[in-house]
């Protein structure tokens, strides 16, 4: 059974981990967390995110596979950038396949939450003798309904021309379409969440921020190109998730071989909002993927 106190011990702990560095083909700086042995496994966390999203679980997913994770450019403890043009995901895509080079995972289960799905879910179609399964967390194949273009874009304006700090009072007047009841609840009972959310946003580039939103914004549909995934895949989706319900749905519609699973009392982060269920649907479609 999962402990949440044990594991957010871990989470609030992450800095102490080890860890290790990765170089870029352009010279950026990956900061990668590595633990276990076994089949490969890498977790890809998504936009304002951190390496940190996963620590609950990976000694867990340890027991069984050689887990990563790692910060994207531009997040947590990597380099950054300092312009828009180092960022996209196409060059997030690549530094995901050059930190699977690095590790030598020669063939690997991979799991993209939010614009982490965003960056990988062409890794089953360009690489498809390396990726053993794909899980989508929270996201979709394309733009999004509901999360307007126009609002990234005024994001990306204020962030590049006012600085982080505004842009955060703006997004704290606005709201968050992904704000829900499981993420109020886990702010609200779950000692240090807060505080772990703060530090993921003081470590953000705004110049990241601003590159990645109108890449979020202005990405193309996949989802037609998604009918030649061969690899098993398991989607996963928070029932509180609203804008990413039906893109999970249509992820399962084309794809073959996929799998729906929608966690229950949770929004965009269920590994956070309903670990136990999140653990063991993954844990569940780990177990049928051959290495």
């Amino acid at each position: 059974m999962h402990n949440p106190e044990v594991a957010w011990r871990r989470v609030r702990s992450a800095r102490k981990h080890a860890g290790m560095r990765i170089t870029t083909d352009d010279g950026i700086e990956l900061s990668v967390e590595v633990r276990g042995n076994g089949p490969a496994l890498l977790l890809v966390h998504g936009f304002g995110g951190a390496k940190e999203d996963f620590f609950d679980h990976l000694d867990d997913l340890a027991l069984t596979h050689r887990v990563a994770t790692f910060d994207h450019r531009g997040h947590g403890a990597s380099g950054r950038p300092d312009t828009t043009d180092g960022y996209s995901l196409d060059r997030l895509r690549r530094d995901t396949m050059q930190v699977a080079d690095a590790l030598d995972f020669d063939r690997f289960v991979v799991l993209g939450h939010s614009m982490g799905g965003m960056i990988t879910r062409r890794l089953p179609l360009d690489h498809p003798h390396r990726i053993a399964g794909h899980i989508f967390m929270d996201t979709s194949a394309g733009p999004l309904n509901g999360v307007g273009g126009e609002l990234l874009e005024l994001g990306a304006t204020i962030a590049l021309t006012e600085g982080k700090d505004a842009l955060k009072a703006a997004m704290d007047a606005m709201g968050s379409p992904l704000d829900n009841p499981a993420y109020e609840r886990l702010l609200r009972e779950r000692s240090g969440y807060q505080e772990f959310v703060d530090r993921k946003w003081a470590d953000l580039s705004e110049i990241m921020w601003a590159a990645m939103a109108r890449e979020i914004a202005q990405q193309a549909d996949e989802l037609a190109a998604m009918r030649d995934m061969a690899c098993p895949v398991l989607v996963i989706v928070g029932e509180l998730d609203t804008p990413f319900i039906e893109p999970s749905r249509a992820i399962v519609d084309v794809v073959g071989d996929a799998r729906l699973a929608v966690i229950p009392d949770a929004g965009h982060s269920p590994q956070f909002e309903n670990p136990d269920v999140w653990l063991a649907e993954v844990t569940k479609f780990l177990a049928a993927v051959a290495p």
